[in-house]
């Protein structure tokens, strides 16, 4: 999970403006905290595809004092991907080269606008010498649903049937990671 903090300040005519200390260029509002929040992940959205269309590169997130976003799992893959080609020198024709795929799939690839797939995802982190990994996060946030959940199954008072329900406010969070493996050129020496 990859979280940008942002700060919230108070403006004078009653809005609260968002900006983000890890790109100073960008910056929302709202009319109230939440909708700051939430129009904050998208101005973070637009402001990382800005930074690739521009063959930038993607800052770090610096550390979390209080208030943050998180980049939505999709994005956070996209950023791997074009952090680890600019890493390796790889350019996006060499990309297609490598995937065996047109020019056109690979800037759909890193348009954090598009939907990708996953197989597509996991054969561009193949071709850059990576592994990609999804893991499914619950946050220790709601340990009193958790524990509800426990004691439901240990006294079997849960539905058995239908559509598995979901404590309220336990969100799950699937967390895409490129992980780092072997450079291709070291592993086409041992074949």
């Amino acid at each position: 999970m990859v979280r940008y903090p942002v700060t919230l300040t108070s403006d004078d005519n009653g809005t609260v403006l968002v900006t983000f200390p890890d790109f100073p260029e960008a910056h929302t509002f709202g009319d109230h905290n939440t909708e700051a929040l939430a129009r904050a992940v998208d101005a973070l959205e637009t402001i990382i595809d800005a930074y690739i269309r521009d063959r930038r590169d993607i800052p770090e997130p610096s550390a979390i004092a209080a208030d943050s976003v998180r980049l939505p799992s999709l994005i956070a893959t996209k950023v791997q991907l074009y952090k680890r080609m600019r890493h390796q020198h790889v350019t996006k024709s060499e990309l297609a080269r490598r995937l065996h795929v047109h020019m056109p799939q690979i800037d759909r690839l890193l348009d954090v606008k598009h939907g990708s797939r996953l197989e597509q995802l996991e054969a561009a982190a193949h071709a850059l010498g990576g592994n990609l990994e999804v893991a499914f996060v619950v946050p220790d946030e709601f340990p009193i649903q958790a524990a509800a959940a426990n004691v439901r199954r240990a006294t079997g008072r849960y539905r058995t049937s239908g559509r598995p329900r979901r404590a309220a406010g336990m969100p799950v969070h699937a967390r895409v990671l490129v992980a780092r493996t072997k450079s291709t050129r070291l592993s086409s020496k041992k074949r």
